[in-house]
């Protein structure tokens, strides 16, 4: 197992590379740049413009300026300036504490998507066509088709508008309220921070939690008509060592294989929570960037965004192991 992480680790490395430079391309394919809208801009003379182009680059060619940045990040790990900070990359995007932040979020979210989703499914499948089977069905639909930013809005609706929770000195909106901003660790800051947080991991682990527990359910249902459930029921065993022991473990399997994709998915869908619910996460630096034309932040948010695939992908292939005897890596 510790060769095999060795090698997908050494794997990481050339996969970065190439997506970095199709990137970059990209980018360069864009219409306009950060400097290009300075033009436009009559405070900015021709002199000062010219200078910026020249301190980053952009006045050479397309291949030239990728090496310069490439061998800044190998050598110095320097992965540029911001066009509209003037601070680096890694500053502009993690500042504040938005990649602890952008972690907690989103690994809380996953936990809380998995830890309802897969009983909901098991429960669902075991109960096929009973009235809280097509409850769940329902529900799940419904948290399939509704968009994120919309459930937002909502939220937010029925807890400003609906429960009045100003009243109760409450806030919605950010992690803390302004009280607790800047203040030591406390039993009420926590039940604060708690009380902000979980409108974000209901806005963006519905749509997650839904497609898992449709996924769980039709896994498992296929899994219980299999001959080998059929063969276990006849031993005598019961239906709960049945289902838990034997169905539930393969059921599961496809579903841990798609835990690499759903930790990019948590964070790309955590932008809309993100910018409705005011979060200090590096989604939004990264939007900001997209907007502003911010080469060098953009470029760096999709390495961190293409690692946290990377790392998920990982992640499930050890978790698959786990789960399943039969899988091994050495």
């Amino acid at each position: 197992m510790i060769s095999y992480a060795i090698r997908r680790t050494l794997y990481m490395l050339p996969l970065l590379l190439i997506i970095s430079l199709f990137s970059f391309a990209l980018l360069q394919l864009m219409p306009g740049n950060y400097v290009s809208r300075m033009k436009m801009n009559p405070q900015f003379d021709q002199k000062t413009i010219q200078a910026m182009e020249e301190y980053y680059g952009l006045d050479k060619p397309f291949m030239t300026q990728y090496w310069f940045w490439i061998r800044g990040i190998v050598l110095r790990g320097n992965f540029g300036i911001s066009f509209a900070t003037g601070l680096p990359v890694f500053y502009t995007l993690f500042m504040g504490d938005r990649l602890l932040w952008t972690l907690i979020i989103s690994l809380t979210t996953m936990l809380f998507t998995w830890l309802s989703a897969i009983p909901i499914g098991i429960y669902s499948a075991t109960h096929q066509y009973k009235l809280s089977d097509h409850t769940f069905t329902f529900f799940g639909f419904l948290g399939l088709s509704i968009p994120n930013f919309f459930f937002a809005l909502v939220l937010l609706w029925i807890l400003v508008a609906g429960f009045d929770v100003g009243k109760y000195g409450l806030g919605v909106g950010g992690l803390f309220d302004n009280r607790f901003i800047g203040t030591p660790w406390t039993l009420a800051k926590v039940g604060n921070l708690l009380w902000h947080i979980w409108p974000a991991w209901l806005v963006i682990g519905t749509s997650g939690m839904a497609g898992l527990m449709r996924y769980m359910r039709g896994n498992l249902l296929d899994t219980l008509a299999l001959p080998y459930v059929r063969t276990a029921r006849s031993k005598g065993l019961t239906e709960h060592v049945v289902v838990y022991k034997h169905a539930v473990r393969n059921a599961i399997n496809p579903l841990v294989s798609m835990l690499g994709m759903s930790l990019p998915g948590l964070v790309s869908g955590s932008l809309v929570a993100a910018i409705i619910l005011n979060l200090p996460t590096v989604e939004r630096a990264f939007w900001t960037a997209l907007l502003d034309q911010d080469q060098y932040v953009i470029m760096g948010g999709i390495l961190f965004f293409t690692l946290f695939l990377l790392i998920g992908n990982l992640l499930a292939d050890f978790l698959l192991a786990a789960v399943d005897p039969r899988i091994r890596y050495d």
